[in-house]
């Protein structure tokens, strides 16, 4: 069964099929459709997950084995399947026509892959999944959609762009729909639900060209202390609001926590970020460099630090938020805590 990305949660809210297959080469869509998944199939009870991700080396006998394996708590569960070549070759196609001809009760299967070849979406394997389950397609969004995607977009965030902001925002962004929710998400820390006139746009923009709190991040993880004090007192002296650098600081960090806790369980920092279709791909070698240096604690630390720093922000404990902000930043590009 063929669903559009636009109709994935209107469907998932009537029911839960036993197979979904995305494909697509569209980091922010693909991510979104795979949340929206799991997040539905969450209520519905699957409280259980485990990733199998698929290289040259993948036993394809794990699918079935982890399919048929009793949980301990007689739990639902996800199977979070990601095949980053598209390409399941021989032995894992009879796996998933095996899978799809009596997939278990108590298991969703998501299925990640790259946009399918023509080849692959007349092949045996992927009819017997489209048969039983549910695939979405994602496609990027380019030429005059992306203008009606970025006004969709502010909408549903409470926000209400005046003449000439979408395209303001069409051309920064250059097609990186990342780019824009991340754009859109600050315009709506920095001046709240309600309109953005194109004067707002601009004077968000020019904040990020002088001291971008996307700039402090990646000071950050290349290990460049010294910018990342620059950026903190440029933000700072530029009246940012703080919940602006701390959301993009906590934000980083989760990301970060979840990558450390990969590698730890015996991933590579190669294998764990390339996984992430929500880092762009020239970030990866960025994240990359930057996970490698702290220890998974240490990374959380950090996080219950940020904790630490919306109770300063909100007046609940007695700490300049600024001065805390700053040590996460310099912490996480390497330095020594503040005593």
């Amino acid at each position: 069964m063929q669903v559009a990305p636009h109709q994935l949660q209107a469907h998932l809210e009537k029911r839960v099929a036993p197979i979904y297959l995305l494909s697509g080469d569209e980091p922010l869509q693909m991510s979104e459709a795979a949340d929206a998944v799991r997040r539905q199939a969450q209520k519905q009870g699957y409280s259980g997950r485990e990733i199998l991700e698929v290289d040259s080396r993948f036993d394809w006998s794990l699918l079935m084995a982890e399919a048929n394996s009793l949980s301990l708590f007689a739990e639902q569960r996800i199977i979070d399947l990601r095949i980053p070549s598209g390409k399941p070759g021989n032995e894992g196609s009879k796996a998933l026509n095996e899978y799809a001809e009596h997939p278990p009760h108590d298991v969703l299967l998501l299925i990640t892959l790259p946009k399918l070849e023509k080849s692959q979406s007349s092949s045996k394997w992927f009819k017997a999944l489209d048969r039983v389950g549910v695939t979405v397609q994602v496609w990027p969004v380019d030429g005059g959609r992306l203008q009606a995607w970025i006004m969709q977009r502010m909408r549903s965030a409470g926000l209400s762009p005046a003449a000439d902001v979408v395209p303001m925002l069409a051309e920064r962004i250059e097609g990186n729909l990342l780019a824009a929710r991340q754009e859109i998400e600050k315009l709506l820390l920095l001046y709240g639900p309600g309109e953005i006139t194109p004067e707002q746009l601009a004077e968000s923009v020019a904040d990020s060209a002088r001291y971008d709190v996307f700039g402090l991040i990646d000071a950050a993880l290349a290990g460049d202390v010294s910018r990342c004090v620059k950026i903190v007192n440029g933000l700072q002296a530029e009246g940012t609001p703080e919940p602006v650098v701390l959301w993009a600081l906590t934000r980083e960090l989760r990301l970060l926590v979840s990558l450390a806790g990969e590698i730890a369980g015996g991933r590579t920092a190669q294998q764990a970020v390339g996984a992430r279709r929500e880092v762009w791909e020239k970030r990866k070698p960025l994240v990359i460099k930057g996970v490698q240096r702290l220890k998974p604690q240490e990374w959380q630390g950090l996080l219950q630090l940020c904790g630490r720093t919306d109770r300063a922000i909100k007046g609940w404990e007695h700490c300049d938020p600024w001065l805390l902000m700053r040590d996460i930043a310099t912490r996480m590009a390497g330095a020594p805590a503040l005593e």
